[in-house]
């Protein structure tokens, strides 16, 4: 799953695919609705690939929380995010990611979280059939197949 050409752009709301560069700014195309636009330097953008969710021990990368969702839930969020009081995003979150810092991680993002995964998924723009990388299988040494 390659999130590095999809971001987030402070102050717009959605997601966003990059298309293509010029001097001083992207040209991104809504997920949302499909409309191309500049984004200027100036912008702050954020690439989901860099993102990541605070745990209680390293920091887990936005795909793999991806992941999470799509193991305990589908490809459907089994809830309405948007309605959903903080106690309930918490649930939630908690069921997906146990190990989530509760006091790192605020409801806002993790209906984000929720909301990206949705908006993403439904575009086909999620891939649930590669591994990531922590877990590629290593070839078996000599000694490990004489054992």
């Amino acid at each position: 799953m390659d999130l590095t050409k999809i971001v987030s752009i402070s102050g717009r709301p959605g997601l966003y695919q990059i298309k293509s560069q010029a001097i001083g700014k992207i040209i991104v195309e809504s997920v949302v609705d499909g409309k191309c636009s500049p984004a200027f330097a100036r912008e702050r953008m954020s690439s989901l690939e860099e993102i990541s969710i605070f745990s209680t021990d390293d920091d887990r990368p936005l795909k793999e929380v991806f992941m999470m969702i799509h193991e305990k839930m589908g490809d459907k969020v089994d809830f309405d995010f948007k309605k959903a009081s903080n106690d309930e995003l918490r649930e939630k979150f908690a069921f997906v990611m146990p190990d989530y810092d509760e006091e790192a991680v605020y409801p806002s993002d993790m209906k984000k979280v929720f909301q990206w995964y949705q908006m993403l998924n439904d575009k086909g723009l999620l891939d649930f059939t590669e591994k990531p990388e922590n877990q590629e299988e290593t070839p078996e040494t000599p000694a490990e197949k004489a054992e």
